[in-house]
């Protein structure tokens, strides 16, 4: 590693179907669960070897899913030492666009990336090298084997397997073709194990130069070739491993599938995936560059915009109110002494504070929270979307309270955030309480035993100044000074 760049030593791959257990029953038999602990006992003597300081283990649809996965966390962390997060799809989605980012050059084309997974497919579409949307779809490859019955050529009913996997992807293709909309794909890259075979096995099967390329025509040949054989031919003929024989045909019709709803003749396939994601942005982390966090902002921002143009907000109000917020997040930084992320989810959390107004005006704080439960922003954890999610619930109105249950179900530390965070959106929010952008700017200072805060705009400022002065209790309750408003 060298400011940020990533040269692996050793790729260490060992097949645990957790998926074959999750994707079934729901449920992680003691069998699946021992053999991940082993393949984390393994890791960390790899890892202790090359003397390793930083890691970082993810995990994803299979333990999104399975409802004893707690049970394999606490054995791994408890025998190898290694803590594992589960993340989201849409975080799952955002690693593997950065490592696609920086294999190939995205430019200023519209992408789609289909990352073909065991439990699901993310498929994720990019514009000026931002993600525009991600959706994640049960078409994961050990999903279908198990859930189609797979394991030969033909299923009991004796119908075709590829026939099978086609017709249930059938129902998410209308959603598909939604997502991917009218508007022209430049560009369409596939990621995954079963997406690279692919390539290995376009540059053997035809005699083609490149393995980082299929195009539409090769894949379904691909498919009737690989429709044609048995799982153990697929092994001794096409020299697949065993874990990947019987999945590498499901992937291929999925592959087809979105593809073609792309309308592209062509997918690249440049080789990387989510581990590589993972590895980029811990390397950057530890070069202490900060781009990647300001890269990451951009994201979360232009997420945020997506969904308030989805939900019709006053986008001139919500932006001032963001803009607001932000100085007295800055202004106050010796009093709440919250970090730059905080005031980025003070920010967005203040663009959308009104977002439940597309569900209804009346109590709309309520059914902001709502929205943003069920809408994550590409870019945040899922601990900083409940933080946004509950910053509008207590935009107005209620204050925090613990008879409350999402906040309650708070960590302490995420608490204490919400609290700060909303008695400074409560503040930005009445100062344009006439939705008339009047004020402009504005300025909290201490001043001797108090805070003095001024506000700058358009007009004698009356009615903002009358609903400051309603609204100025929480701030002195929790910050525990005294705020003075100028005349």
């Amino acid at each position: 590693m060298d400011n940020g760049q990533v040269e692996p030593i050793e790729n260490i791959r060992l097949p645990v179907r957790l998926g074959q257990d999750a994707f079934t029953t729901g449920f992680l038999r003691e069998e699946t669960i021992q053999q991940g602990v082993d393949a984390f006992l393994h890791f960390r003597r790899v890892v202790d070897g090359y003397g390793v300081t930083k890691i970082r283990a993810i995990a994803t649809s299979a333990l999104r899913e399975a409802a004893n996965s707690h049970i394999l966390l606490d054995r791994i962390q408890q025998t190898s030492g290694i803590e594992i997060e589960i993340i989201s799809g849409e975080e799952e989605a955002r690693l593997i666009h950065l490592a696609v980012e920086h294999a190939m050059d995205l430019g200023e084309k519209r992408a789609v990336l289909i990352d073909i997974g065991g439990g699901s497919v993310e498929v994720t579409i990019s514009k000026n090298k931002k993600i525009i949307s991600t959706e994640s779809y049960n078409m994961g490859t050990v999903r279908l084997l198990k859930k189609l019955n797979g394991d030969t050529i033909r299923t009991v009913s004796d119908r075709p397997f590829s026939l099978l996997v086609r017709e249930y992807a059938e129902a998410a293709r209308r959603r598909i073709d939604r997502e991917i909309g009218g508007e022209k794909i430049h560009l369409c890259v596939a990621t995954g194990g079963n997406a690279e075979e692919m390539g290995n096995l376009r540059q053997r099967l035809f005699r083609k130069s490149s393995d980082n390329v299929i195009t539409l025509s090769e894949l379904q040949d691909l498919i009737e070739k690989l429709s044609g054989m048995s799982i153990k031919d697929r092994i001794n003929k096409l020299k697949l491993k065993p874990d990947r024989a019987d999945v590498i045909l499901p992937a291929a019709i999925v592959l087809q599938l979105i593809a073609h709803e792309a309308k592209v003749k062509e997918i690249r396939i440049p080789n990387v995936g989510l581990k590589d994601g993972v590895l980029i942005e811990i390397a950057e982390e530890l070069a202490r560059d900060p781009k990647p966090r300001l890269l990451r902002q951009e994201q979360v921002w232009e997420a945020a915009v997506r969904l308030g143009d989805k939900y019709q907000l006053d986008m001139e109000h919500a932006t001032l109110i963001s803009k607001l917020a932000g100085q007295l997040f800055d202004q106050t930084r010796d009093l709440h002494k919250l970090d730059g992320d905080c005031k980025l989810l003070l920010q967005v959390g203040s663009l959308l504070h009104d977002v439940g107004h597309f569900i209804n005006p009346i109590d709309h704080e309520r059914h902001g929270y709502y929205i943003l439960r069920h809408n994550p922003l590409i870019g945040l954890t899922d601990d900083q979307q409940e933080i946004v999610a509950n910053l509008i619930r207590y935009h107005r109105k209620a204050f925090p309270s613990l008879e409350d249950e999402n906040f309650k179900a708070l960590p302490n530390k995420d608490r204490l955030i919400v609290t700060k965070l909303s008695a400074l959106l409560r503040l930005a929010d009445v100062m344009d309480t006439s939705h008339m952008g009047r004020v402009t700017s504005v300025v909290l200072a201490e001043n001797k035993k108090s805070w003095h805060l001024s506000l700058h705009g358009k007009g004698d400022l009356m009615l903002e100044k009358w609903s400051l002065n309603k609204q100025r209790a929480l701030f002195e309750e929790i910050f525990g000074v005294k705020l003075e408003l100028a005349d």
